[in-house]
């Protein structure tokens, strides 16, 4: 028997271990090699198939002898000892080559990215300082003892009253149509229309804007079961931004104690539009 070393390999079976890998490799590549050449050597179809079957299956069977040795010598190779000291060699992943290594293009990247944030987060708080936002009728100067109590707003308001309030607003705005629907029970969704420029699909909450898409006059607001599409987004950029803009508008200006003012200005945004088409149409 070869001799065993203290960490518990056999020397000897681990040399013929890699003999054996290299001729399983050789035997794999045999079958490859005879799978390329494919039949010929032969004078009819029916000698080549013998002659490629029968030496196809000497290659599997050399395939299959070098994968058993390969499985008895690993048994016999001997599992190594998890304490055996590495000595320097644990080291060599603690010394990288320092060419080799882009530690300074990172730090300089890192470096350059929080100055970048440090400017940016500065110019947002002084913006944010500027245009704090007021979302409480009360006035900053008034002590907190005589300060009024601020009444106690709800979302649920009746659907005829919003009913009434986007009829009124619908007689205010003559360019513009307005179609009100409630698939989805009492929430109300409006389906706007803009002369020929666009379309505008609200989802309101009782009387308050929750969400609101731009789309083109002549692309398609609904979908195959009949229902507005609140989800897609417009197939051209433009609406895609006048959405977004549309978007920070509501969430920048909010009125809570009046609802209704805060949709008749939403509307109002749309009278510019209607004015830049009718005077850019060929009848104008």
């Amino acid at each position: 028997m070869a001799d065993v070393l203290s960490v518990g390999v056999n020397l000897e079976a681990f040399a013929q271990a890699i003999s054996a890998i290299q001729a399983l490799r050789s035997s794999v590549s045999r079958v490859f090699d005879c799978l390329k050449d494919g039949m010929r050597n032969k004078e009819t179809l029916e000698g080549r198939e013998k002659a490629f079957i029968a030496h196809f299956q000497d290659n599997l069977q050399s395939v299959n002898r070098d994968l058993n040795e390969l499985e008895r010598l690993s048994n016999l190779v001997g599992k190594p000892s998890e304490n055996h000291p590495l000595h320097n060699s644990g080291l060599l992943s603690l010394d990288p080559v320092q060419d080799k290594t882009p530690l300074y293009s990172q730090l300089l990247q890192a470096y350059k990215w929080s100055n970048k944030l440090q400017y940016h987060a500065g110019l947002a708080s002084g913006l944010l300082n500027q245009q704090s936002l007021k979302r409480s009728a009360n006035q900053m100067g008034v002590s907190a003892k005589r300060r009024p109590k601020a009444q106690p707003t709800t979302l649920v308001l009746p659907p005829q009253y919003v009913d009434d309030v986007i009829s009124r607003i619908d007689r205010m705005f003559p360019e513009m149509s307005i179609h009100l629907s409630r698939p989805n029970g009492t929430s109300a969704m409006l389906l706007v229309t803009l002369g020929k420029v666009l379309k505008v699909i609200v989802v309101m909450r009782s009387l308050f804007i929750d969400r609101t898409i731009v789309k083109g006059y002549n692309e398609n607001v609904y979908t195959e079961d009949g229902k507005l599409d609140i989800w897609s987004k417009s197939n051209y950029q433009v609406f895609q931004k006048v959405t977004d803009h549309a978007t920070t508008a509501l969430l920048h200006y909010q009125l809570p104690q009046m609802p209704d003012v805060v949709v008749r200005s939403f509307m109002l945004l749309g009278e510019p539009v209607v004015h830049f088409s009718e005077c850019t149409s060929p009848a104008y």
